[in-house]
């Protein structure tokens, strides 16, 4: 439980540190007085949504192992097929 507390704090750090994060935070910090609020605010939101997403790819490859993976995504897309046959009838 420890070992997996650490990797998913290792994750974290990763995250926030990839190149492509940095580059996000550093363009909008150089950007900032450029923009007017509405692009302000849609930068925010990507930035977000790439730290977001990026956080929580690295941390379940933490805590799951490559075939826990695929069975997760799997069954999640067979759930999607299950919800569209609904939808459909």
């Amino acid at each position: 439980m420890i070992a997996t507390a650490f990797a998913i704090q290792d994750a974290t750090k990763d995250a926030v540190m990839d190149n492509l994060t940095l580059h996000f935070a550093k363009n909008i910090h150089d950007k900032k007085d450029s923009m007017d609020t509405e692009q302000f605010a849609q930068a925010m939101f990507e930035y977000s949504a790439h730290l977001a997403s990026l956080t929580a790819t690295l941390v379940l490859e933490a805590c799951l192992t490559k075939s826990q993976i695929s069975e997760m995504m799997d069954a999640i897309k067979e759930m999607e097929s299950m919800g569209k046959d609904i939808t459909n009838e």
